[in-house]
């Protein structure tokens, strides 16, 4: 559930009480999730106001915030400062006079300036400053000031806004036009993996075939009042057979993805790395969540939260490569790859900010590609442009990072379950780097989540990006 903003109460100004002078005013600094949620909520996603890449570009493609976001703050000043809640529009003239970028700090201040006591209309000079004093914006609004008093408490908000599209939309629809992808789910031995499969069967995303003991797999599905006609089950005796079973099916092509089911993650895993398993590829197999995250603009990966307990430089890159293939086939041409440190410097004494580094260098000479990546970065100045700025960051990745390459798996999990229960994430975990995606979901998971686990696979599948 998200967390409700609670507001103190807000009182307004009657007609009577304003005099000409009177003024209010307003503050606000720019950040990265004013761009994100203001495009989102208007519709408004042209690239010279989401996509700093195209100020490269000859045509005049600024990145700048939309200019009625400094609109929007006069808007604010009216109706909850002067006159208040009640306060009626009748016209708005707006001059826009000077481009506002991630960073800056805005100051609305509305002025009385002329009272009609025939109707009660009030005239404000409006004007928006910047901090060093430039004007961005001008103009004059006119308004019906409130006919009584009335105290008011503004609209509840939640922190993760309604209005943030969910970004898992176009992967299930895409997923849900292919073919059902044939899936051994291993050891299903709980209701939560049954349904799951169960769920995805019935949404068209795969023809799931069941592995594990066959009467204990019947058993919990009539017992959570499940039906399996229809279902294939491939009967094991215990977990370890499913998961050698579920490998030999992806192996001989008789599988297209693998789905965990009530076993341990590191048994499955074991029969898939194992040396005759058939799976292998010169990857290293590392795990991806793919975070719908509200209060940021883009899904972002997180990688690697589940796998790698402390990966080598070499590993590292392979976590790189593959989130990165991964976001090729959901339609991301050249992600940008924030490799995390807890500075943004190198520090010989810091060897996460050595591999970074390292890894900047091997996407320059052509060992990572398909992707524009940097580190060292701290996670401030990897999501925020603003921090970057601030920092003197110049850097294509800092301030918009589509993936972040933790240091370790202890990082990448503290990093993706803060993402997941305190900022209200939809988290898709899927296991990347064998012959064949693998779907690891988790008990907690919703059902929209668990589907977009599994449609992300069906995608992976058909994009054949491992190799």
């Amino acid at each position: 559930m998200n967390e409700i903003i609670s507001t103190p109460p807000l009182v307004n100004h009657l007609f009577d009480e304003l005099a000409i002078g009177n003024s209010a005013s307003l503050t606000r600094t720019v950040s990265n999730d004013d761009i994100g949620l203001l495009a989102l909520a208007s519709g408004n996603l042209g690239p010279g106001d989401l996509d700093p890449d195209c100020a490269a570009g000859d045509a005049p493609c600024p990145y700048v915030i939309h200019g009625m976001w400094a609109a929007s703050l006069i808007s604010a000043v009216l109706g909850t400062q002067l006159p208040g809640p009640g306060t009626l529009y009748r016209n708005q003239t707006l001059e826009f006079r000077h481009p506002i970028s991630a960073g800056d700090t805005i100051t609305a201040t509305i002025t009385v300036r002329a009272k009609n006591p025939a109707d009660r209309s009030v005239t404000f000079e409006t004007r928006c400053l910047d901090q060093a004093g430039s004007e961005v914006l001008a103009g004059t609004t006119i308004v019906i000031a409130p006919s009584g008093r009335l105290a008011d408490r503004s609209a509840p908000l939640s922190k993760a806004p309604s209005q943030c599209k969910h970004r898992f939309t176009p992967f299930l629809r895409a997923a849900r036009a292919l073919p059902p992808l044939t899936t051994a789910v291993v050891h299903p031995c709980q209701p939560e993996a049954i349904r799951a499969a169960l769920e995805a069967r019935a949404e068209g995303l795969i023809d799931p075939i069941l592995i594990g003991p066959d009467a204990k797999i019947r058993a919990v599905a009539e017992q959570a009042g499940l039906s399996l006609e229809g279902i294939r089950i491939e009967a094991t005796e215990h977990s370890h057979a499913a998961a050698q079973r579920a490998v030999a099916l992806a192996a001989s092509g008789h599988a297209a993805a693998l789905m965990k089911g009530s076993l341990h993650t590191d048994e499955l895993l074991a029969a898939v790395v194992a040396p005759q398993s058939g799976l292998r590829t010169q990857r290293r197999i590392s795990h991806v969540y793919v975070l719908n995250i509200p209060a940021y603009a883009r899904l972002v990966v997180v990688t690697d939260a589940a796998i790698n307990i402390a990966p080598t430089l070499e590993h590292k890159r392979d976590i790189c490569q593959n989130a990165i293939d991964l976001l090729h086939v959901l339609g991301i041409d050249e992600p940008k790859v924030a490799v995390l440190a807890a500075v943004e410097t190198v520090n010989a004494a810091m060897p996460a900010t050595l591999d970074a580094a390292a890894l900047s260098v091997m996407a320059a000479r052509g060992q990572i590609t398909g992707a524009k990546v940097d580190g060292p970065l701290a996670f401030d100045n990897a999501v925020d442009l603003a921090a970057a700025r601030m920092k003197g960051i110049v850097s294509p990745v800092a301030g918009q990072a589509d993936i972040l390459v933790a240091p370790d798996l202890e990082a990448g999990n503290m990093l993706a379950k803060q993402f997941i229960y305190l900022g209200g994430a939809g988290a898709a975990g899927l296991v990347l780097g064998a012959r064949v995606p693998i779907v690891l979901t988790s008990r907690s998971d919703s059902v929209d989540v668990r589907l977009a686990s599994i449609a992300l696979a069906k995608l992976a599948a058909k994009g054949r990006f491992t190799r």
